[in-house]
């Protein structure tokens, strides 16, 4: 299996997990209202795109099983075993679909992360931040 599905799958695994605790079973049977999609882009709502577009490009058999994984997942949303097999049948559509790992790849936010280069004495080096404060005898007054 090639790196680009695992990666693909890993990134795509938090959406989907949010989708199935958010809509259940039904995540597959909600209609998909783009006006309503746009405006709820979160966490569960692009989970929710990722399994329409993979069910949409399956065939009898494969949404057969990707209903079942998901219905699984959505009994037991705690069980690593019915997380897994919900990953897995994204993994057999990306290997079977080329134009799948495309069009997943556009749907998933870019995955980059960020590179600091700290150096020097006390020197400070974060993302994201409120006070950072370096030095002898640094006093921090907030604003009032």
């Amino acid at each position: 299996m090639s790196t680009e599905i695992v990666e693909l799958v890993e990134q795509a695994t938090p959406y989907l997990s949010a989708a199935v605790t958010a809509y259940g079973a039904a995540v597959l049977s909600r209609a998909e209202d783009a006006a309503v999609g746009a405006a709820v882009e979160g966490t569960a709502g692009l989970g929710q795109r990722i399994l329409h577009l993979v069910w949409r490009r399956r065939n009898e058999e494969g949404r057969a099983a990707l209903e079942g994984a998901v219905a699984t997942a959505a009994e037991e949303p705690d069980d690593a075993d019915a997380a897994g097999a919900l990953r897995h049948q994204l993994k057999r559509a990306l290997r079977e679909d080329a134009e799948l790992v495309r069009e997943l790849t556009a749907l998933l936010p870019a995955s980059g992360g960020v590179t600091l280069n700290v150096s020097g004495t006390r020197a400070i080096g974060a993302q994201h931040i409120g006070i950072a404060a370096s030095g002898d005898n640094t006093t921090v007054h907030p604003q009032q």
